[in-house]
């Protein structure tokens, strides 16, 4: 039972769960009180104290996201003592940032989507009181895909936290003490020598540029710019969803016709789309499930396409790498079609082709240069960098006409749109799964047990005379707990990232719950409008298994769609 507690918040009275802080009061009627440190699904850290509020019976001043309410409270968020205290600290906190303010915030990742700008005009910082400390940032540029930048870190902990809490890593740390606190690794050994997954979730807790991917723009720039390459780029499922926020669109926006018409502005020679080889892993990880299931092996199976939970099983989990499927991501697998089938039938030396992918995941940057897979592709952009180069090149992207991707890598189904999604795996599978096992068609191919937003969600699935559970996570925190116990399963999805590739660490920064779950509706309301729904449907995979690949699991896929995964041990 609920015990509420009574106070007032600016003269305002207030009923409220006892267990809710001062913030929590303060938002529910209304009144912003602004935070750094603080982010939503993370512990309380209370350490930059910028959410100072006053206690109007005492004079006191209080945090308010780390103060439970109690009965009778009066308080005060925009006292005048109040806002001369958060000016005080909010300088002291510029005070260990680049002191060259304007050059640094027209360099950074985060300008125009950093905290402390926003915070900045909000709490009216208009001079700087304090000469910043003077030392040595580390900078940890050992990574493949992500990069840090600690002259830019305010030490809010906020990347140690979700590395921690969210994603079961723990990979980074507070050292040193006072003015000279930093953000670093196990015995500084950098990201890229520890076991980090890259999964980039805490590039969008970050409220600063402290943390970003590592960018291939001018890679990309420059084979555009050269008339001997032969350019190809896939979109992921989620790109296109994620694309509409960089330009303005409500979350969720589906801007897939633009999106295309802008890739064949930027350069690229032919234009594909990811969810072609999201069917064809549902082919041949669905062939790889009916096999394991109907011999009782190596069960459950569990799902291979995110890299970051991969790279995670082979840190920390070595007693599940037998149950991985061996099917490359579709990433992967397009990289290798794209230099081999796709070389053969467009009559194009596969030394001259170039492959670009455009993901929401900083993980592939990591993928690609994997050393069982390197080489099948070239160039990773996230979303955000995919974007920056639109507005580089002055592409008026909202008043684009729609077009269609290139073929023969260009027609998918709705199943392969769902791949963006966690759960989107799960469901494309059963879809294929239940009519190549029974032969008839599924009636209702909408899984709705492993839709939404739920860190772990189960279902049991009837398929001929045999009973199939299902299981899903997303999040590795979430994998963890469910892979305590997953012997009952008989297949499993996992996503490293919270909400799946639509809250992927190359997305939008704004990546709340309520901005992934409009995302996710968004990939569902796609599936819905394409003429084909099931993997095994793509008239396009079928015919590239007649003229290439023979059939799922044959030796020509295996050469080209399938990998290993290792154990993998840290010094």
């Amino acid at each position: 039972m609920k015990i509420m507690v009574k106070l007032r918040v600016n003269n305002e009275e207030i009923e409220i769960d006892e267990n809710s802080t001062i913030l929590d009061a303060a938002k529910q009627l209304g009144y912003k009180i602004p935070t750094l440190c603080y982010k939503k699904n993370l512990s309380v850290y209370g350490g930059c104290r910028i959410c100072v509020v006053e206690d109007k019976k005492t004079g006191n001043l209080v945090i308010s996201c780390a103060t439970k309410v109690e009965n009778g409270m009066e308080i005060l968020t925009n006292s005048e003592k109040v806002r001369e205290t958060r000016k005080g600290i909010f300088e002291l906190i510029l005070a260990n940032h680049p002191f060259d303010c304007n050059l640094n915030c027209l360099t950074c990742s985060k300008n125009e989507n950093c905290e402390l700008q926003t915070l900045a005009k909000e709490i009216g910082i208009t001079k700087l009181s304090y000469i910043p400390v003077e030392k040595d940032w580390e900078i940890d540029d050992t990574s493949l895909s992500i990069f840090r930048e600690n002259s830019k870190c305010i030490s809010c902990t906020r990347c140690i936290r979700t590395c921690k809490e969210i994603q079961h890593v723990g990979v980074l740390t507070l050292t040193e003490r006072g003015p000279f606190t930093q953000v670093s690794t196990f015995m500084n050994k950098g990201m890229g020598n520890i076991n980090c997954t890259n999964c980039g979730q805490c590039i969008l807790s970050c409220p600063t540029g402290a943390i970003r991917e590592v960018y291939h723009i001018n890679e990309v720039l420059s084979v555009l710019n050269d008339n001997k390459k032969h350019v190809v780029v896939q979109t992921a499922p989620s790109v296109r969803i994620g694309l509409a926020e960089e330009f303005g669109y409500p979350p969720g926006t589906n801007v897939e016709g633009k999106m295309v018409t802008a890739l064949r502005k930027m350069g690229f020679d032919k234009v594909f789309d990811t969810n072609f080889t999201a069917d064809l892993t549902i082919l041949e990880e669905g062939s790889e499930f009916i096999e394991r299931f109907t011999k009782n092996e190596n069960l459950p199976l569990i799902t291979s396409c995110s890299p970051g939970w991969v790279k995670f099983a082979e840190d920390n989990m070595h007693d599940i790498i037998d149950n991985l499927s061996s099917c490359k991501s579709p990433q992967q697998m397009f990289g290798a079609l794209a230099k081999s089938y796709y070389a053969k039938k467009s009559k194009i030396p596969k030394e001259n082709i170039v492959s670009v992918s455009i993901m929401p995941c900083t993980a592939k940057k990591y993928e690609m240069n994997r050393e069982e897979m390197k080489g099948d592709v070239d160039y990773v952009l996230t979303i955000r960098e995919f974007a920056n180069i639109i507005k580089a090149m002055g592409i008026d992207f909202r008043n684009l006409p729609d077009s269609q991707y290139d073929e023969p890598f260009g027609i998918s189904t709705g199943a392969g749109v769902i791949f963006g999604a966690s759960g989107g795996v799960m469901e494309a599978a059963l879809r294929t799964a239940y009519e190549l096992i029974t032969g008839k068609e599924l009636e209702n191919i909408e899984f709705n047990d492993v839709r939404g937003l739920n860190g772990i969600k189960e279902a049991e699935i009837k398929i001929a005379d045999k009973t199939v559970r299902v299981a899903v996570a997303n999040g590795l925190e979430n994998a963890y707990k469910l892979l305590q116990n997953k012997d009952k399963y008989h297949f499993i999805e996992i996503m490293a990232c919270p909400g799946g590739c639509i809250g992927g660490g190359g997305e939008p920064f704004s990546c709340d719950d309520d901005i992934v779950e409009k995302r996710m509706k968004g990939i569902y309301a796609v599936d819905k409008t394409r003429k084909y729904r099931k993997s095994h449907e793509n008239p396009a995979i079928k015919e590239l298994y007649n003229e290439f690949l023979e059939k799922p699991l044959s030796e020509v896929s295996h050469k080209y769609l399938h990998t290993h995964y290792k154990k993998r041990e840290y010094n």
